[in-house]
């Protein structure tokens, strides 16, 4: 499941963005430094008015959703890589996931404690990068103290060790890791150490629900850092998503509206997720069941199907596939088939965002 961590100060919203995000989960969201002390995890479905159609399509039994798994770190000051506040195993916390939503501050609240005294976004995003940095000089100064007995007789280890060496120098100057240049092999050799600078970063740029809709002040100085760093940015309410998971959906579109955006934060953040990934999803249909995959851009029609099972990816044989909307327009698979539009794809073919897939394969 896709896992993407909620990061950010105390006090800017992130509990509260993460009990709106799953509704039930029990994160308390309290106005004093440090209420979450234990990390909380919460999967909820991706929404995509795709797959009703296709269950009506097919008669479905079952709907099934892919999931993104959001987990609520506690608020991170300036010192956590060396213990500070509640320190380290926060930050260990946030090794476990594909990318990192930061939780950004842009709104003003007297009532609102700001643990450093005053709201500045970009103040605040630098203090959480430089204690990432910080922890990955951390653990590449413990990877390479662990090299140097092999450095003498291993190629291997002292290739390893003057990569690090470059990254620690990297990071020594202030960048991430995401931004430099490496290689798919090089990658791969620090990958097992979950290198913080690497993740894939979102800016959520918290605003009143007034901004929503256009931002203020504080969001364009995350705007513009985010296009520097090539990082993705979408706007949220922690506010406004708490309220809407009392509302009905015809009255949660009204609400919206009224505010001038067209999807609550969860669907913004989704997609804005999905893009910074590389994402794509395909359905299976069926009496049984109509269902969403996700599945990484550029998979071949066999790796697609190896997220189902292993065995689909082993033994497979061809793919029956049509786009969702050539199958929408034909109103069935056998109308589909009549009109020439479903294909018979190959172990070479390159699955598409929508496509409809049933896999043939030998056991």
């Amino acid at each position: 499941m896709l896992k993407a961590g909620i990061v950010g100060l105390p006090n800017v919203g992130k509990s509260t963005l993460f009990n709106a995000l799953v509704a039930n989960a029990q994160a308390q969201a309290a106005n004093f430094p440090f209420c979450t002390i234990e990390p909380n995890v919460g999967s909820v479905s991706v929404p995509d008015c795709r797959l009703e159609k296709l269950s009506n399509l097919s008669n479905s039994k079952q709907i099934i959703p892919t999931r993104i798994e959001f987990v609520d770190i506690a608020g991170l000051v300036k010192g956590a890589s060396q213990g500070e506040g509640l320190g380290n195993k926060f930050l260990a916390n946030i090794r476990e996931v594909d990318a990192i939503v930061h939780v950004v501050r842009c709104f003003e609240n007297e009532d609102v404690i700001h643990v450093s005294g005053s709201v500045n976004p970009i103040r605040d995003v630098e203090i959480i990068n430089l204690e990432l940095g910080l922890s990955d000089l951390n653990q590449i100064e413990k990877r390479r103290e662990k090299l140097k007995k092999q450095l003498r007789t291993n190629k291997d280890a002292e290739n390893e060790d003057l990569l690090l060496s470059k990254i620690q120098s990297y990071l020594e100057n202030g960048g991430s890791v995401r931004n430099m240049r490496l290689s798919l092999e090089e990658i791969k050799t620090i990958k097992p150490l979950g290198l913080l600078t690497f993740k894939p970063v979102i800016y959520a740029t918290n605003l009143c629900e007034d901004d929503l809709s256009s931002g203020n002040y504080y969001s364009e100085k995350i705007q513009d850092l985010a296009g520097k760093e090539g990082a993705e940015i979408v706007r949220v309410s922690a506010q406004v998503e708490a309220e809407l998971v009392e509302l009905g959906e015809v009255e949660r579109k009204d609400y919206l509206e009224g505010l001038g955006v067209n999807e609550a934060g969860l669907e913004s953040l989704i997609k804005v997720t999905y893009h910074l990934l590389g994402l794509r999803t395909y359905f299976t249909t069926g009496e049984k069941e109509t269902r969403a995959w996700t599945i990484q851009e550029g998979m071949t029609a066999p790796e697609a199907a190896g997220v189902i099972h292993t065995d689909f990816e082993r033994g497979f044989i061809r793919a029956q596939t049509i786009s969702y909307e050539k199958l929408i327009e034909a109103g069935s698979l056998v109308e589909a088939r009549n009109r020439g539009w479903l294909r018979s794809e190959g172990k070479e073919y390159i699955v598409n965002e929508g496509d409809v897939m049933e896999f043939l394969f030998n056991v």
